[in-house]
């Protein structure tokens, strides 16, 4: 008996040993945090599963896209940049990556940033025929303007996005007034939320610019349309984004590469299960835009979004970490 318990306890010891090695070699940790709701969920979420799962002492710096990459990519600080947009920036991240401040870990978002023209889950479940930008202007009947019912009306965001550039710039490359359509200006944010939340409350028919990954298309299913031709990045700048180009073509919106940025620094000196985690925490837009609608409904914070994104997909964060992990941040919710 003796023996026996002068072996557990050996083993107990070894074991606490490792734990504290463990949180030694993660030590302190600087999450970049962007002044939106999906960084904020990322950066949280992160922050709670290195601390509790890994011994970290992880803690949230807040800063926007561009200060933050460049200072990573110059200084190689904060340690991790959940969520970052690096085609903002992409001769930054090139340099910084060759330099070997910078390693891109995987992505949170496989999906990528998202833009372009939408219509209700609804509807293109009714009308399986319209796929494309094309497809859809071919049916101006079926998404009446609420004041000229004999167009079809598509929903334009607020002047000033570059969204709305884009937009109105492909409403004319695809000859949108020639086919029946006017285009909408909804006035603000909130009020082409409003519209799109208004007519998706009442299952009407409408087409409208957004984005994802978004709150708003976290609680109303949308279905993006395909351009029915290939990006040209070239015609792309030249013209698509320019709001006084009197020739623009046909185009497909680029998808935002988003990534998870690391300094190499802390790379090197943190444990391979932190890399590991880091490298295979990855949700789908729609997954993600669940938890923001979640969040926006309760006014909730990011940690709030984190935990509750913790409480309801164990068997999703899961498969991330380590099953010693697992436990230790299953306890602490």
């Amino acid at each position: 008996m003796k023996r026996l318990l002068a072996s557990t306890c050996l083993t107990l010891g070894l074991l606490g040993g490792a734990s504290i090695a463990n949180a030694a070699d993660c030590g302190d940790v600087t999450i970049a945090s962007m002044n939106w709701q999906s960084a904020e969920v990322i950066s949280n979420l992160d922050k709670i599963i290195l601390n509790e799962g890994y011994g970290c002492n992880a803690e949230i710096t807040i800063g926007d896209t561009v200060p933050t990459i460049t200072s990573m990519a110059e200084k190689g600080q904060p340690d991790i940049a959940p969520e970052a947009w690096i085609d903002l920036l992409p001769d930054v991240v090139k340099k910084g990556t060759e330099e070997g401040r910078i390693i891109q870990v995987g992505s949170p978002l496989p999906d990528g940033g998202v833009q372009g023209w939408w219509i209700p889950q609804y509807v293109a479940d009714a009308h399986p025929d319209i796929k494309t930008i094309p497809d859809l202007l071919k049916h101006p009947e079926l998404f009446p303007d609420a004041e000229d019912t004999s167009k079809g009306a598509l929903l334009n965001g607020p002047q000033g996005w570059g969204g709305t550039v884009v937009t109105t710039q492909l409403f004319k490359a695809f000859e949108g007034e020639k086919a029946g359509w006017l285009l909408v200006d909804t006035g603000s944010a909130a009020g082409l939320d409003g519209s799109i939340a208004k007519a998706y409350e009442r299952k009407a028919n409408f087409a409208t610019y957004y984005w994802a990954p978004t709150a708003l298309l976290g609680k109303y299913p949308m279905v993006k349309l395909e351009a029915g031709v290939t990006n040209d990045p070239a015609e792309w700048k030249r013209c698509n984004t320019v709001a006084d180009c009197p020739d623009p073509k046909p185009n497909a919106w680029p998808v935002d590469t988003i990534v998870t940025l690391v300094a190499k620094p802390f790379s090197e000196k943190v444990g391979p299960e932190v890399m590991d985690y880091l490298s295979k925490r990855s949700w789908s837009n729609q997954t993600l835009g669940q938890v923001m609608a979640w969040m926006t409904d309760n006014q909730a914070s990011g940690e709030d979004g984190a935990k509750h994104f913790l409480t309801e997909n164990p068997d999703l964060w899961k498969a991330w970490v380590s099953p010693e992990a697992a436990a230790k941040i299953e306890a602490a919710l």
